[in-house]
């Protein structure tokens, strides 16, 4: 049949049901072999052939089809491979960092072949196949000897050229000291050069190298001598709530002081009061009461004694420790479960760890970049050090203060404080508090004279 002609290959034989097997005459015979039906006629042949292999293969080919939706022998080698060059992260991480085994690229360098490397040039030491001897250093000194006896010119003091017939006298074979070569090269009278260490720059920025201040900020429009009403208007509100907030200021310390004064004169009437009754201040003195009185006074028996815990019997004890036993066994038990459902929901864990790394970094770059935002604006109401940089004064003029034109307009402000206060804005010097200066309280000292101290005396 066209059908059974396909599959040619022959596998390993399926044992049918209907089919009988004769084993082999002896252990070392031949192997057990399929009984041949017979196939005489078409009705026989339709009866006795076997067609397992063949409807084992169509149903491979209906399978690949379900899956697939075709044949995979009609699809290309690009549908069914690919080649992977970027990796598995996963293993990428499982991988050690570092490996103790050589790497292919060492043993790939380190094998050296026994033929010589081409040379452009043929040098005597490439074309012996012996190894060349290096060549010896000459010293100075033999340099020096070798140039006096060729009379070749030799440098002298002042980088000045010495006929070789003066150079000790023409005779003598000794070359001149390095002090007399380098005379005239050295000054003695000049500073002396360091190197300096070049200082390693820290990680974090400077303060000042974010600040984008100007140097002289431009003023507030109703700072002008005819400004617009709005600008007017809104300029005095900022300056009304700015001093608004330095009464409450004022005021909270006020405050504050009232109430230590008021604390100092409770302690001292305390004291006073203890001092009166005997008692050290600050000691608390207990109320003596009469336990006499008392029992006088409820008149109810006496408590009876307490009663003494019996031993418990040898059942008792086992009871207990079958008791504990069981409470051991469901702890552990709890515990175990606890643990496998840990174990269950790592994968959980660790995708809920990396949200909440991404998360803080996150807020940290949104924090750092608060923090450069603010720097920008300059170091206005930071501490730096023991004070705060101060804000500066608003200066503004009243509505009836302010001129009709420029020959009657009357200076505001200082413009030595708002350069002072720009530079500390701008964190070029640092805030500082003024110092006021006391003068200098004398005290008068009383002296008993010589004459006084001798009353008694008469004279």
């Amino acid at each position: 049949m066209p059908a059974a002609a396909t599959f040619t290959h022959r596998t390993t034989p399926t044992v049918a049901t209907d089919r009988t097997v004769k084993n082999a005459s002896s252990s070392v015979g031949a192997p057990a072999q399929r009984t041949q039906s017979s196939r005489k006629g078409k009705r026989a042949w339709r009866k006795n052939v076997d067609l397992e292999e063949v409807e084992e293969g169509l149903e491979e080919l209906r399978a690949e089809e379900r899956v697939t939706g075709t044949s995979l022998q009609k699809k290309k080698d690009e549908e069914l491979f690919h080649v992977d060059v970027v990796g598995d992260d996963q293993i990428r991480k499982t991988l050690p960092k570092f490996s103790d085994r050589v790497l292919t690229s060492t043993k790939i360098l380190a094998q050296r072949s026994a033929v010589p490397a081409v040379f452009s040039r043929a040098t005597s030491s490439s074309v012996s196949t012996s190894k060349p001897e290096k060549r010896k250093a000459v010293s100075h000194e033999e340099k020096g000897r070798l140039l006096r006896m060729g009379k070749k010119l030799r440098r002298g003091p002042l980088d000045a050229y010495v006929d070789p017939d003066q150079v000790g006298e023409g005779s003598a074979m000794l070359e001149l000291s390095e002090a007399a070569k380098n005379a005239g090269s050295y000054d003695i009278w000049a500073a002396e050069a360091f190197e300096g260490v070049a200082v390693k720059a820290p990680q974090t920025q400077h303060p000042r190298s974010l600040i984008a201040l100007a140097a002289v900020p431009s003023p507030h429009e109703g700072t002008s001598y005819n400004p617009p009403l709005t600008s007017h208007e809104e300029l005095l509100r900022t300056a009304n709530d700015v001093e608004e907030q330095k009464l409450k200021g004022v005021d909270k310390l006020e405050a504050m002081k009232a109430q230590m004064e008021n604390a100092r004169r409770i302690a001292s009437a305390e004291a006073s009061v203890h001092t009166a009754v005997g008692v050290a201040p600050g000691m608390t003195v207990p109320e003596v009461v009469d336990h006499g009185e008392e029992e006088r006074e409820d008149g109810a028996e006496p408590l009876p004694a307490k009663k003494m815990p019996e031993r418990k019997t040898k059942q008792q004890r086992k009871k207990a420790e079958k008791l504990r036993a069981e409470k051991r066994a469901l702890a552990e038990k709890a515990a175990r479960k606890r643990m496998l459902a840990s174990v269950d929901s790592v994968k959980t864990l660790r995708k809920s760890i990396t949200r909440d790394l991404a998360t803080r970094e996150r807020l940290r770059a949104q924090r750092e970049t608060q923090i450069q935002e603010k720097l920008r604006q300059g170091l206005v109401g930071q501490k730096i050090g023991k004070h705060k940089v101060p804000e500066g004064e608003i200066d503004v003029q009243l509505g009836e203060e302010l001129s009709e034109s420029l020959r009657a307009l009357k200076p505001e402000g200082n413009l030595f404080r708002d350069r002072f206060i720009s530079m500390q804005h701008r964190a070029l010097i640092e805030p500082r508090a003024v110092v006021r200066t006391k003068k200098a309280q004398r005290k008068t000292k009383e002296y008993e004279k010589h004459s006084y101290k001798k009353f008694d005396r008469a004279y």
